[in-house]
Protein backbone atom coordinates (compact mmCIF):
# COMPACT_ATOMS: atom_id res chain seq x y z
CA UNK A 1 0.00 0.00 0.00
CA UNK A 2 1.61 3.64 -1.19
CA UNK A 3 0.10 6.39 1.56
CA UNK A 4 0.46 10.40 1.04
CA UNK A 5 1.05 12.51 3.81
CA UNK A 6 0.45 16.71 3.05
CA UNK A 7 -0.64 19.81 4.71
CA UNK A 8 -3.33 21.32 3.88
CA UNK A 9 -4.04 24.48 6.09
CA UNK A 10 -4.32 26.01 9.23
CA UNK A 11 -7.69 25.80 11.01
CA UNK A 12 -9.08 27.53 14.94
CA UNK A 13 -9.24 24.31 16.83
CA UNK A 14 -13.32 24.47 16.53
CA UNK A 15 -13.44 24.25 12.56
CA UNK A 16 -11.42 21.42 12.94
CA UNK A 17 -13.37 19.76 15.72
CA UNK A 18 -16.34 20.43 14.14
CA UNK A 19 -15.24 19.13 10.55
CA UNK A 20 -14.18 15.70 12.47
CA UNK A 21 -17.11 15.49 14.05
CA UNK A 22 -19.03 15.60 10.44
CA UNK A 23 -17.22 13.31 8.94
CA UNK A 24 -17.67 10.82 11.91
CA UNK A 25 -21.06 10.88 11.03
CA UNK A 26 -21.00 10.34 7.23
CA UNK A 27 -19.86 6.88 5.66
CA UNK A 28 -16.11 6.95 6.14
CA UNK A 29 -13.35 7.20 3.38
CA UNK A 30 -11.44 4.49 4.74
CA UNK A 31 -8.36 5.37 5.06
CA UNK A 32 -7.74 8.47 4.83
CA UNK A 33 -7.17 10.93 8.06
CA UNK A 34 -6.56 14.64 9.08
CA UNK A 35 -4.58 15.63 11.88
CA UNK A 36 -5.03 18.72 14.10
CA UNK A 37 -1.65 20.08 15.80
CA UNK A 38 -0.73 22.82 17.67
CA UNK A 39 2.85 22.91 16.53
CA UNK A 40 4.31 22.17 13.22
CA UNK A 41 7.17 19.70 13.37
CA UNK A 42 7.76 16.38 12.59
CA UNK A 43 8.07 15.03 16.29
CA UNK A 44 4.50 16.46 16.86
CA UNK A 45 2.86 14.76 13.46
CA UNK A 46 5.29 11.62 14.14
CA UNK A 47 3.49 11.44 17.07
CA UNK A 48 0.20 11.68 15.91
CA UNK A 49 -0.03 9.30 12.98
CA UNK A 50 0.97 6.42 15.65
CA UNK A 51 -2.23 5.59 16.40
CA UNK A 52 -3.54 5.80 12.48
CA UNK A 53 -2.29 2.48 11.06
CA UNK A 54 -3.75 0.74 13.73
CA UNK A 55 -7.47 2.06 12.58
CA UNK A 56 -7.18 1.26 8.99
CA UNK A 57 -4.43 -1.84 9.11
CA UNK A 58 -1.55 0.17 7.77
CA UNK A 59 2.20 -0.57 7.93
CA UNK A 60 3.12 1.27 10.72
CA UNK A 61 6.61 1.74 9.44
CA UNK A 62 5.58 2.86 5.32
CA UNK A 63 3.63 5.46 7.07
CA UNK A 64 6.10 7.02 9.06
CA UNK A 65 8.66 7.26 6.66
CA UNK A 66 5.86 9.14 4.08
CA UNK A 67 5.77 11.76 6.95
CA UNK A 68 9.41 11.76 7.38
CA UNK A 69 10.15 12.04 3.11
CA UNK A 70 7.47 14.95 3.08
CA UNK A 71 9.44 16.60 5.89
CA UNK A 72 12.90 15.80 3.82
CA UNK A 73 11.04 16.90 0.75
CA UNK A 74 8.96 19.95 0.95
CA UNK A 75 10.84 22.61 4.07
CA UNK A 76 9.52 25.76 1.46
CA UNK A 77 5.84 24.37 2.33
CA UNK A 78 6.77 23.58 5.85
CA UNK A 79 8.67 27.07 7.15
CA UNK A 80 5.26 28.74 4.98
CA UNK A 81 2.42 26.53 6.98
CA UNK A 82 4.92 27.47 10.22
CA UNK A 83 4.94 30.95 9.34
CA UNK A 84 0.43 30.71 8.90
CA UNK A 85 0.24 28.80 11.76
CA UNK A 86 2.15 31.25 14.17
CA UNK A 87 0.39 34.86 12.39
CA UNK A 88 -2.97 32.18 13.39
CA UNK A 89 -2.67 32.82 16.79
CA UNK A 90 -3.00 30.35 19.87
CA UNK A 91 -6.57 28.76 19.03
CA UNK A 92 -5.28 27.68 16.18
CA UNK A 93 -4.13 24.17 14.46
CA UNK A 94 -1.81 23.24 11.41
CA UNK A 95 -4.17 20.42 9.28
CA UNK A 96 -2.17 17.66 7.69
CA UNK A 97 -3.81 14.77 5.66
CA UNK A 98 -2.54 11.42 5.60
CA UNK A 99 -3.96 8.90 3.86
CA UNK A 100 -3.59 5.57 1.33
CA UNK A 101 -3.31 7.25 -1.78
CA UNK A 102 -6.48 4.47 -3.32
CA UNK A 103 -8.77 6.13 -0.30
CA UNK A 104 -7.86 9.84 -0.85
CA UNK A 105 -8.66 9.33 -4.61
CA UNK A 106 -11.70 7.98 -3.72
CA UNK A 107 -12.54 10.94 -1.80
CA UNK A 108 -11.41 12.90 -4.93
CA UNK A 109 -13.80 11.89 -6.48
CA UNK A 110 -16.63 12.13 -4.10
CA UNK A 111 -15.93 15.72 -3.89
CA UNK A 112 -16.66 15.94 -7.75
CA UNK A 113 -19.40 13.56 -7.51
CA UNK A 114 -17.76 11.63 -10.45
CA UNK A 115 -18.04 7.91 -10.58
CA UNK A 116 -15.17 5.35 -12.29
Amino acid sequence: MKYTFDIVGVSPLLQFFNHQQQNEQKPPHQGVEYLGMYTCTLDTFLESVESVPAKWGWNLDQVVDTVIQFWLNNSDSISYWKVRLSNAGKDNLIVARLADITALQAEFESLLDKKW
